[in-house]
């Protein structure tokens, strides 16, 4: 211990104390970094060993075995999801023209997407009136059964019609996007013609400048430059883009576009034109939006401020006539 204390005097000074919280110090710190490289090194074995799959003779897999409820389940549901898939993709009913409609204009490009919206509206009802098969009488203990089925009936109602709700939601979502961001893609597009680009260059140009600010709307141009490389026609590019987006003003574009190749008038001066009108458009719809501001202010003003001034100024009166004065 004296020659220990003797080698780390010049750097701890003569406080015996001092060497013991140094030497504690560096014990704690070696045994930290031993700990944490023994557990690195075996999240580094566990990964690699996760990703090698080895079949022993003798185990059984459950992925592997017929014989298995895991396998019996997985192929119960492939098949389940292929014949719902197949049997929704080949029908040509006027609903499901308009719920494909639907899903791509919430951004859902699966062919397979009406097949599994159908079978997660089912499956959300059966576990909506499933979980509300022990939860109703919870609360409300007093029921008779005709009001309990029925509360069971209407939450398997709020589970069949969540999913058209929450999908209904997203398009409205993307449509926002999509229209807040239109004007821009128009005057961009009149700078890339008056620059001297094509068309298809100057949607591609205009796709990569919105990536940041309207990633749903960059990626949608994106697709119609791709369907133009692969051979579509200008026209039938926008109008799948139209489709997509799902707002008037880019069937609009559409049109305009293709009547001005068929007539032979400037595409740029048509850009110019109908960039203007959506500007003008977007400042008339921020305008509308400030004049109905107090037609909506009234409501609140109504309900939540009126009935507090009533009651400050009236107050002091009623109690002076109910009680007399003090």
């Amino acid at each position: 211990m004296d020659s220990v204390y003797s080698a780390f005097a010049p750097l701890v000074g003569s406080n015996p104390v001092t060497l013991v919280s140094a030497l504690i110090f560096f014990a704690t710190a070696a045994l930290s970094l031993g700990i944490m490289s023994v557990a690195r090194s075996r999240a580094e074995l566990k990964r690699r060993a996760s990703a090698i799959t080895v079949d022993i003779p003798g185990r059984g897999n459950d992925t592997s075995d017929k014989r298995s409820l895991r396998y019996a389940s997985i192929t119960a549901a492939q098949k389940l999801i292929e014949y719902t898939t197949k049997h929704y993709a080949s029908a040509d009913d006027a609903n499901l023209k308009l719920l494909r409609r639907r899903m791509i204009e919430a951004g859902i490009l699966d062919p397979r997407a009406p097949g599994f919206f159908f079978i997660i509206r089912t499956v959300l009802a059966i576990v909506f009136a499933a979980a509300a098969l022990p939860i109703v009488p919870m609360l409300l203990p007093g029921l008779t059964p005709s009001w309990f089925w029925m509360c069971v009936l209407c939450s398997g109602l709020m589970g069949y019609m969540a999913p058209s709700l929450l999908l209904d939601r997203r398009i409205k979502g993307r449509q926002n996007e999509h229209r807040a961001g239109f004007p821009d893609f128009m005057d961009l597009l009149v700078v890339c013609a008056d620059a001297g680009l094509s068309m298809e260059a100057s949607l591609d140009r205009v796709g990569r400048e919105l990536s940041d600010s309207y990633p749903s709307l960059s990626a949608n141009i994106h697709m119609a430059t791709l369907e133009i490389r692969a051979g579509r026609t200008l026209g039938e590019a926008l109008e799948h883009l139209a489709d997509r987006l799902g707002l008037e003003e880019a069937r609009a574009f559409a049109t305009l576009l293709q009547q001005s190749a068929e007539l032979g008038s400037s595409l740029t001066d048509a850009l110019r034109v109908y960039s203007d009108d959506m500007r003008h458009k977007r400042l008339s719809t921020a305008e509308e939006k400030a004049y109905s501001l107090p037609a909506k202010l009234s409501v609140p003003l109504v309900l939540c401020i009126f009935p507090v001034l009533i009651i400050v100024t009236m107050l002091p009166a009623y109690i002076r006539v109910k009680f007399g004065p003090f």
